[in-house]
Order: structure tokens, then C-alpha cells, then sequence
């Protein structure tokens, strides 16, 4: 009997020694990436459906909308007066101080500081399936939320902060929400986090210590690298443990592994989302820090099955495998690597604040038009108020935005660029970040093909015959000979022609007025 025993239990231990080697190997096959380039750089840094999809919203919330002053980046600009001679004649508006007004209208931030707002960011009309129904009907393929923005607050439910939309405010998980109703619709998720100015860097220093001067820049750019100013007394310097997870205050190193990396890892385990999009300030975080993350992420989607995507601004993650960002901006040339674009639907502020001024449906629809033809996409912004509701202006632009598509369609989504992005007179005077706005006229034609169909979108309805001289006969683009034109919008074609100064096209009498008109060309 003993001996039986004795063979059954090395048995046991050989099955279980055989099942653990299983385990780890299926574990191991699993972890595809490690935390270095070499390794990351196999990831294919930009998926398919993203480069279909074209066009993404998300939306910048948080409780900063309960001031619905100044923008979002209220919770900074809430401590501070600077003396006028101080901002060295920058003409107004350069420069934000809203410790008078929040004193006014809140008190004083020593006895209202931004966490006391954060109660008040009740979003009770907040209704996620009528967010992303309009999301949907704007024309978007992924939506999101800002996930977390600069002040630390998780617009999810978290166990890394107190601090989140679950447990403080709204009483929600916002990104939960959210994402339950993308992906009934088929939608793809974007997390966006701006955290990584989050981290108080400034700690004792006064203001004068803290000013950083970069080149013709002054004042605006005191404690810049961190969020909320140092000043002694108040809960950005608070030493009290829940205080200082919102306000950043802790040891660089436990604040990168337990907050910074930790929300991110929180998020990707609870909503796998189908990009994570990081702000400006991400070379502040140690490089391997960011490598450690992009590889937790890229393993996970492997377990899930997904094709992701990581982005990065300002050439701090490599190309090799995240997309490049450019805020308010664009190329302004066609470009090999395909591209993203974050703009918001308004003028000033990314949040919503009072007097928010909403940019034209036509503004948005151009710079989109553009912004594809150059082999880039489109994330923007909307700006609801704190209590859930989204203005009906920014709703009205959405539902424009989305009638265009809905006809005209073809020519953006799983669209390539052609040879050249576009022809016309109307010029960008600059590229990359924050260019400068230009109007565009029906002059202005961009191009998009999908297999042998080549699309000419008109930045505008032509009252005139349209000459599209890159479709000459015998030019050095060295395209066939077209045999057929039509509009995307019906049968409005009075007639086309092709000779030897390009490709001229009329449209009838009757045809119907819209903001950009699309043809597909044969």
C-alpha cells in the first residue's frame, strides 16, 4: 500500500510539475513585448481600422466645468494674481489669474480649494447612451473620454484614487458608461491622459524659484511643469495622504509607479481600450517607464485579440510603434507616416466655460477634409457642462458633420491619400502644432482614392465650373486617361470634360448647397 501511495503522490507531483510548465509557457507566449524599442518596434504602430476610420471624438469633462471660467485648466490658474508689470508686456489675453474671481465666487482657495469643487461636478443628466448616439450620428468610428487631465481626477472607477467620477461627484463610472454603449454600436474606445503633469515637481519653491523662462516666454510659465503652483498653506502643498494623491504630492518615484503607471494600467484592465492617447509632458516620465507601459499595454491586446494604438506628442514615444499627435494642428503637406489631429470644436477653451464661441460646421468639416488628404485623422473635442448636458450649438455642428458624411462618406472612411493631397490657392503658413486658422475656398480641391476610384472634395459649394488642373492630360502625375466623373450627392453633373489644362467639371443649376461637394472619378 505504501508503495502505491508513494507512486500516485509522484504522480500527482509530475501532472501538477507538467501543468505548471503548461501555464508558463502559454503565460510566456502571451508576453510578446518587453519593456525596451527593439522589442516594442514589432508592434505595427498603426491598425487598419484606425486608419478606415478617419474620424474620433472624445470629450474634455471634468470638474473644472463647475467654475465654466477661464478653461480647463482652471484648477491652476485658480491660485494666481501676478503682479501686471510681471507678464513684461504681454498684450491681454496671453495670460490667465483667476484667484480674484475664485475668491469672489468660491473664496478664498484656502478655504476652497479645487477639491472642494470636485462635489459639485454632478453630471446628473449625464446619459451615455444619448453621448455616443451622437457621437455615432457626428460620423465618429471612436470616442472616448479624457480619462484623466492634468489635475489628477480619474473620470472612472478607480482603486488607484479616491479621487474618481465613481466615488466623488457624479457617483458614475463615466468610462464605464461610455464604453458599454461604443461597443454595442461597434465603436472603437480612446482613453486620453494628460497625468503626467500631475506630479507635484515644485515642492518649496516660491515663485520666483519657480519660473521658468523658455526663450520670449515669462510669467505663464511659473511651476510649468507641474499642474497645481506650490504655496505653502494650501492643499496643493497638503501633506495629508488623500490631498496629496490628487494634488501630486508625493515622491517622484512612488507617484510614477503607484499613480502615473497605475491609472494606466487600471484603465487597460478594466475598459481595453482601443487606443491610449498621452498629452505634452510625457518626457517627463523616465523613459522606461513609458516602455514599461507600452508594453503592458501591447501584451494585453495580445491576450484580447485587438489591434491597438499609443500615441505620443512632441517625438517622446518612438515612431517605431505610436502615432504622432499635433495639437490644433496639421501637416501641411502630404506625409508617408499616417497621423493623428486633436482639435476641439471650439475657438478658446477646451472645457466648457461661459460664452464658449463654437467654430463654423464648415471650419470643422475643411480642416477634416484636409487634415485626411494628408494621411492623417481626426480626434475632436467636445465641451460638456458639469451637469451632463452638451450645448446645442456644439450638438448642431456634430449633426452637420454627420449629414456630410452620411452622403459624401466614399471619399473619407478606409481612404488612402493619392499622389498629391490637393491643389488650389489657399495656403497653410504653418505646420505641425497650433497652426494658424485659414479659410478655404471651392478653389481649394483635396484628394482621396480607395483601389482605382479617385475622389476631388471642393473646401466649398462651386457656383462655377471647377477646373482641377492636376487631371490634365499628359501631366507628370502620369494618371489614365478619366471615364467617368460623378457626384457623391446624386445625379448633379451638367457635364465634364478632359483636356490638356485639367479636368473641368459643372455642376446643374439645381444642385443642392453643401459645405465641401465630393465626386468620384473613373
Amino acid at each position: 500500500m505504501k508503495k502505491i501511495r508513494t507512486v500516485n503522490v509522484v504522480s500527482a507531483i509530475f501532472a501538477l510539475f507538467v501543468l505548471m510548465l503548461c501555464f508558463a509557457a502559454k503565460a510566456q507566449a502571451q508576453e510578446i513585448y518587453t519593456a525596451n524599442e527593439k522589442s516594442l518596434a514589432r508592434h505595427y504602430a498603426v491598425p487598419d481600422w484606425f486608419r478606415d476610420a478617419k474620424l474620433g471624438i472624445y470629450f474634455t469633462w471634468g470638474p473644472y466645468t463647475v467654475a465654466a471660467k477661464g478653461n480647463e485648466w482652471y484648477p491652476r490658474w485658480m491660485h494666481f494674481k501676478v503682479p501686471p508689470e510681471s507678464w513684461q508686456g504681454k498684450k491681454p489675453g496671453y495670460h490667465i489669474e483667476l484667484l480674484d474671481w475664485h475668491t469672489q465666487n468660491f473664496g478664498h482657495p484656502s478655504e476652497f480649494a479645487y477639491h472642494d469643487m470636485i462635489p459639485r461636478f454632478t453630471a446628473e443628466h449625464f446619459d451615455a447612451a444619448e453621448w455616443v448616439g451622437l457621437f455615432e450620428l457626428a460620423g465618429a468610428k471612436f470616442a472616448g473620454p479624457v480619462a484623466m487631465h492634468h489635475d489628477g481626477y480619474a473620470l472612472w472607477d478607480s482603486q488607484i484614487t479616491p479621487w474618481n467620477s465613481a466615488n466623488i461627484g457624479p457617483k458614475r463610472d463615466i468610462t464605464g458608461e461610455i464604453t458599454a454603449e461604443l461597443r454595442k454600436r461597434g465603436m472603437k474606445l480612446i482613453t486620453t491622459f494628460h497625468h503626467a503633469r500631475n506630479l507635484q515637481r515644485y515642492k518649496g519653491q516660491s515663485y520666483e524659484q519657480a519660473l521658468q523662462k523658455y526663450g520670449h516666454l515669462d510669467m505663464y510659465h511659473m511651476y510649468w511643469n507641474s499642474h497645481f503652483p506650490w504655496v505653502d498653506g494650501l492643499a496643493t502643498s497638503s501633506n495629508d495622504p488623500e490631498l496629496a494623491i490628487l494634488y501630486g504630492n508625493m515622491e517622484e518615484e512612488e507617484w510614477i509607479d503607484t499613480f502615473w503607471l497605475g491609472s494606466l494600467k487600471e484603465v487597460v484592465d478594466k475598459y481595453q481600450p482601443d487606443i491610449v492617447w498621452f498629452d505634452t509632458w510625457l518626457d517627463l516620465i523616465p523613459e522606461q517607464a513609458r516602455f514599461e507601459f507600452a508594453s503592458y499595454y501591447l501584451n494585453a491586446a495580445g491576450r484580447w485579440g485587438k489591434d491597438v494604438m499609443i500615441t505620443h506628442k512632441d517625438r517622446d514615444m518612438p515612431y517605431s510603434f505610436s502615432v504622432e499627435d499635433f495639437e490644433q494642428g496639421r501637416r501641411d503637406k502630404l506625409t508617408n507616416l499616417p497621423w493623428l489631429t486633436d482639435d476641439t470644436i471650439s475657438k478658446q477653451s477646451w472645457s466648457y466655460i461661459e460664452g464658449l464661441e463654437i467654430k463654423p460646421a464648415s471650419w470643422v468639416l475643411h480642416d477634416f477634409i484636409d487634415i485626411v488628404s494628408k494621411n492623417g485623422q481626426l480626434l475632436l473635442n467636445i465641451s460638456p457642462k458639469f451637469d451632463g448636458t452638451i450645448p446645442e450649438d456644439q450638438k448642431a455642428v456634430l449633426k452637420e458633420l454627420g449629414n456630410w458624411l452620411r452622403i459624401n462618406g466614399e471619399a473619407i472612411y478606409k481612404t488612402r491619400p493619392w499622389k498629391i493631397f490637393g491643389e488650389g490657392p489657399t495656403k497653410m503658413s504653418n505646420s505641425g502644432h497650433f497652426t494658424k486658422h485659414v479659410d478655404y475656398t471651392a478653389q481649394d480641391i483635396r484628394f482621396t482614392q480607395n483601389d482605382n476610384t479617385l475622389y476631388a472634395i471642393t473646401l466649398g459649394m462651386p457656383h462655377e465650373e471647377i477646373l482641377i488642373s492636376s487631371l490634365s492630360l499628359n501631366n507628370s502625375l502620369e494618371h489614365d486617361a478619366v471615364t467617368s466623373v460623378k457626384s457623391l450627392n446624386g445625379n448633379y453633373i451638367e457635364y465634364w470634360k478632359q483636356d490638356m489644362d485639367g479636368l473641368r467639371i459643372k455642376l446643374k443649376a439645381n444642385s443642392p448647397s453643401q459645405l465641401a461637394y465630393a465626386f468620384s472619378i473613373q
